[in-house]
């Protein structure tokens, strides 16, 4: 039986090479192939090379990450160091599987 599996489309929006954008992109990948092995796609995005991109999302500060599937769109800006903070602001954590355990119990 071939089940779908959600995919989650991540966009990162960081300022050149600096510490805090290099920061956020590890830290983002780390928990991305720790959590989300296999069902996400992830676009790093520079603003200094792209600065239309950041103007048409509506990106004030970097880093920002951006959920942009599945629904709803949803933002969170700063260095990611949190990882629950991140799950949790972007709406990432696995609710389906929670309320799988629930109905096995």
């Amino acid at each position: 039986m071939n089940v779908l599996k959600k995919t989650y489309v991540l966009k990162l929006y960081v300022t050149g090479n600096t510490y805090r954008s290099v920061q956020a992109i590890k830290t983002l990948k780390k928990i991305l192939e720790e959590e989300f092995q296999g069902i996400y796609a992830l676009k790093v995005i520079d603003v200094l090379k792209n600065p239309q991109l950041a103007e048409e999302d509506k990106i004030l500060a970097t880093p920002t990450l951006a959920k942009i599937l599945p629904l709803p769109v949803r933002k969170i800006i700063g260095d990611l160091s949190d990882r629950e903070k991140v799950l949790i602001g972007l709406d990432l954590l696995y609710e389906e599987l929670r309320e799988g355990e629930d109905a096995s119990e």
